[in-house]
């Protein structure tokens, strides 16, 4: 199901047959030094983690979306949002694979998900969090109108995160 559309992207919904880009991307170097290594190593495990995606689409009516390229439909990364737990609000979460990087598809589709959140979703609040050492995710929030508000430590996890937010 199509979400949106920016002039060169389509964001939709994941389906089981992206199984194979989603486990390229998730053991692509960035998502591993950035996101952390999810052990997904099969087109099943990759599977399992679509169906997660899935679960949060019935649940919410949102979620991360696959991103392509609109001429040719080539996959090149994943833009939404997400609603964790330990996270009061919905965040915005982004991955592209390496040869997509610095083309200026993670700002078109960022920015294309915070107008979706807020012009259809009517969200009133969205987050982000990002390494510390993820500057360029950190330069792209800050692009599309996110502030930095503070360092937070979800549980589970041994660094401290950088949190954005956006109020509509």
């Amino acid at each position: 199901m199509k979400v949106v559309e920016t002039d060169r992207l389509l964001l939709r919904w994941m389906e089981k047959t992206d199984a194979p880009f989603i486990l390229e991307l998730l053991n692509d170097p960035s998502w591993l030094k950035f996101l952390g290594d999810r052990e997904i190593r099969t087109i099943e495990q990759s599977e399992g983690y679509i169906s997660s995606i899935l679960a949060m689409y019935e649940k919410l009516g949102f979620g991360l979306y696959l991103v392509e390229l609109k001429e040719d439909k080539i996959p090149i990364g994943i833009c939404g949002l997400l609603k964790r737990e330990s996270l009061e609000y919905a965040d915005i979460g982004f991955a592209y694979t390496t040869q997509f990087h610095r083309k200026g598809y993670g700002f078109e589709a960022a920015l294309a998900t915070l107008d979706y959140a807020k012009n259809v979703l009517r969200l009133k609040k969205v987050v982000a969090i990002t390494s510390e050492k993820n500057h360029n995710s950190a330069k792209l929030l800050e692009k599309i109108g996110m502030a930095y508000s503070r360092r937070v430590l979800l549980p589970h996890d041994k660094e401290e995160l950088k949190l954005f937010s956006i109020n509509f």
